[in-house]
């Protein structure tokens, strides 16, 4: 992974109502769109590349699924480029059948590890049904996509069977001076291995908390290295009290403008590789 540029020329933050197609006519198909789909307590994130190519990194619950597939109806998506599913819970893969069921998918990425619920077999049925395999998420691997340099940096080695979340696949990209990491449900010993293994390169301007805001991730060490100015929560009502106020303090503390899901609906951060805007739908 190349180095990061610490510093931003510009950064400028805009609030503004979407229109009913999802997405302000201001952007330029030219830039790179990154989409925090509002699925309720759960994740599902649209990437639109410069050169159009899509990833969609989860896709929530079984309802979340059909409002991601309103959602990229919506902008006349009919084919995902690349699709990762972070790890097995039914929050980030449960919607993914749906998904498979209305878009052509070229790409499957997930970490190789296996969970026994019906969310997780029936991710992997509908996978097989559309004649794909599951390309291993493993730190170092890179997506060929143009005008953007995209690697996963987790997981970056093996972990419990019982500790799904710490085996998120974890998404970096570099659009020329600005950079974004998307962080799945990784927890504290997943994040230390990060930091160990690329310390400052993990810097991001934009950064998806992990865990929908959980105490056990989104550490002080990982922060520091991380350094983000923007921060996305994807979180709904729950009975978990996500997020904590010990992230949301440590965020704060760092200066980080903070945007949740279940207070701001659909967040879409747009780069032109110097400037970052920020566009919510409430």
């Amino acid at each position: 992974m190349k180095k990061i540029l610490l510093s931003i020329l510009a950064l400028s933050i805009m609030v503004a109502t979407l229109l009913h197609s999802g997405v302000s006519a201001s952007i330029n198909d030219e830039y790179l769109q990154i989409h925090f789909i509002d699925v309720g307590q759960g994740d599902a994130i649209l990437i639109i590349a410069p050169n159009q190519e899509t990833i969609l990194i989860d896709a929530g619950t079984t309802a979340g699924g059909r409002t991601v597939v309103n959602y990229l109806n919506d902008l006349n998506i009919d084919t995902i480029d690349h699709v990762i599913a972070t790890h097995p819970h039914a929050d980030h893969i449960q919607g993914f059948p749906v998904i498979f069921e209305n878009f052509e998918v070229r790409n499957v990425y997930a970490p190789r590890v296996s969970h026994t619920t019906l969310a997780y077999r029936n991710f992997l049925t509908a996978v097989q049904d559309q004649g794909l395999t599951i390309k291993n998420a493993v730190a170092g691997l890179e997506l060929p996509i143009d005008g953007i340099d995209a690697v996963f940096v987790g997981p970056t080695r093996t972990y419990a069977a019982s500790a799904l979340n710490n085996w998120s696949a974890i998404l970096h990209i570099t659009h020329d001076e600005q950079s974004f990491i998307f962080t799945g449900d990784v927890e504290r010993a997943a994040e230390l291995d990060m930091v160990n293994m690329y310390g400052d390169d993990l810097q991001s301007n934009v950064l998806k908390v992990s865990h929908h805001g959980s105490s056990t991730s989104t550490i002080q060490e990982f922060l520091n290295v991380v350094q983000p100015q923007i921060a996305v929560i994807s979180v709904g009502r729950n009975s978990y009290g996500h997020p904590t106020p010990q992230v949301l303090d440590r965020l704060e503390d760092m200066g980080t403008n903070i945007y949740r899901t279940d207070m701001n609906g659909t967040v879409i951060v747009i780069s032109d590789g110097i400037n970052l805007t920020v566009e919510t739908e409430r």
